[in-house]
């Protein structure tokens, strides 16, 4: 696919595979342009009060809330997120906003340290700049809210470039931003080609810092070009998720949250639950209730709206894991739930892998979309070597009736994040973030205000 092709700003609709809306790419004047408008701008906004800042973006929370329905139908239109999860996208959007208005002031008091020269020394935090947010497909309300929201609080000015499935959305956030009394130029949205975000927007001197969720080509790319102009990156990328089941007392209970971990967003989350790992006398019962509960799962038409599973974001995304589940299949995995369709639509039947071997391709990566693999663990050793066995590291979920066994195996994941018994790990104000080839940096909670903060000693 050409670098036009991967560009082009399209509204394609996955569920009947018809172009809704087109967009123009920005030219390169009219990226410059932007550049200059969010570098004009910042010092205006940086100087703003807190709490005008604040209630600007308290404005603009709640407008993600009362016009949840209407921006969860552009993002159904736009990538196949069926209805009821994109009310919840933007109303939780909007809810990330509220969190920084309302705890801005605290995130950013200075740090008074304590020396033993016994002067006032403390650490002063500020914005730096422009900061380039790279956004991704899958959540085009909630990547932009926990990437933009905590850098405008600080009082960056941001530049946006979404994904090129998403204009329609990246156009309405920032009509949200203009309405709630953003000033010009402190938020941008720019329809840039990857060349001119690589050759134009990280070697600008003004861009202090980027920020991209994404795969690890896009990762890998971005950060060399930020490196060499010396710029600070956050990295959001894949995940290949383990599932672990050591023991339980409830196992429907177990498998109706590894249903939902795996095929919520069809799938299609860097951090959902893509390996279940199951000790050797659970694994059949396991095993067996998750592919049934999986062969009875539908996928869902674009009227049914409170559907877990929906088409991938293009029909492309489905000939992709169609042909990784099908070169398992070939390689020697079992297909315990799920058919392989023939290419044709979006829709992915869902689906459960079992026997797949560390020799196999779809060990090492990442599937997604609706399908999930299973494996056996002798015991404990085992069961992590399988979970660390991955080039990634983003989250991981663990179910274990032994409180100091439990702690002791979240120790050992090599992961930026852990649940254990179904606890949540990903809330607006607790920080998002892996390690390895996941990426680095965090989002969310305080730490996704400090990423791109200048923090200043002070002594006097």
């Amino acid at each position: 696919m050409s670098e036009n092709q991967l560009s082009h700003y399209r509204v394609t609709d996955p569920y009947t595979g018809r172009v809704v809306q087109e967009f123009p790419t920005a030219t390169d004047d009219e990226v410059r342009a932007a550049i200059e408008r969010a570098h004009a701008a910042y010092e205006p906004w940086r100087s703003t009060p807190l709490a005008e800042r604040a209630a600007i973006l308290g404005r603009a929370a709640d407008a993600f809330a009362s016009r949840s329905r209407e921006l969860a139908e552009i993002i159904r239109t736009e990538m196949g997120k069926p209805l009821a999860q994109g009310v919840f996208e933007a109303e939780f959007s909007g809810e990330i906003v509220q969190y920084y208005a309302d705890n801005a002031e605290a995130f950013l008091a200075d740090d008074v340290l304590q020396v033993r020269s016994g002067v006032d020394a403390r650490v002063r935090k500020s914005a730096q700049g422009v900061i380039l947010g790279i956004m991704p497909w899958n959540f085009p309300y909630y990547q932009v809210a926990r990437f933009a929201f905590p850098n405008l609080m600080l009082g960056n000015t941001v530049l946006l470039k979404h994904a090129p499935q998403c204009p329609w959305s990246a156009t309405v956030i920032a009509e949200i931003l203009a309405e709630a009394g953003l000033p010009a130029g402190a938020y941008e949205n720019i329809f840039a080609t990857n060349d001119q975000i690589g050759d134009i927007v990280i070697p600008d001197p003004r861009v202090r810092g980027v920020s991209l969720t994404g795969s690890e080509r896009a990762g890998a790319a971005v950060a060399e070009i930020a490196g060499r102009h010396l710029k600070k990156v956050v990295l959001e990328l894949g995940g290949s998720d383990p599932f672990i089941v050591l023991s339980t007392d409830d196992m429907d209970q177990v498998v109706e949250a590894a249903v939902e971990t795996r095929m919520e967003n069809s799938g299609q989350s860097c951090n959902a639950s893509k390996r279940f790992i199951v000790i050797d006398d659970l694994y059949d019962a396991f095993s067996q209730k998750l592919a049934a509960a999986i062969t009875a799962l539908p996928v869902g038409d674009a009227d049914d709206e409170d559907a877990l599973v929906g088409p991938l974001s293009s029909q492309a995304a489905a000939d992709r894991l169609r042909e990784q589940t099908g070169a398992a299949v070939a390689e020697g995995a079992q297909l315990l739930a799920g058919t392989i369709t023939a290419s044709g639509d979006a829709r992915i039947t869902p689906a459960l892998l079992g026997g797949v071997t560390d020799e196999m391709d779809a060990f090492r990566e990442e599937l997604f979309g609706p399908v999930g693999t299973v494996y056996r663990a002798t015991d404990v050793d085992d069961a992590l070597r399988i979970a660390n066995g991955t080039p990634f590291g983003l989250g991981a979920r663990l179910w274990c009736t032994d409180p100091e066994l439990a702690a002791s195996v979240a120790d050992r994941i090599a992961a930026g994040m852990v649940s254990i018994n179904g606890a949540g790990s990903e809330d607006y104000d607790m920080p998002f973030g892996g390690t390895k080839r996941s990426g680095f940096g965090r989002e969310l909670g305080p730490h996704g205000m400090e990423e791109f903060m200048n923090k200043k000693l002070i002594v006097g």
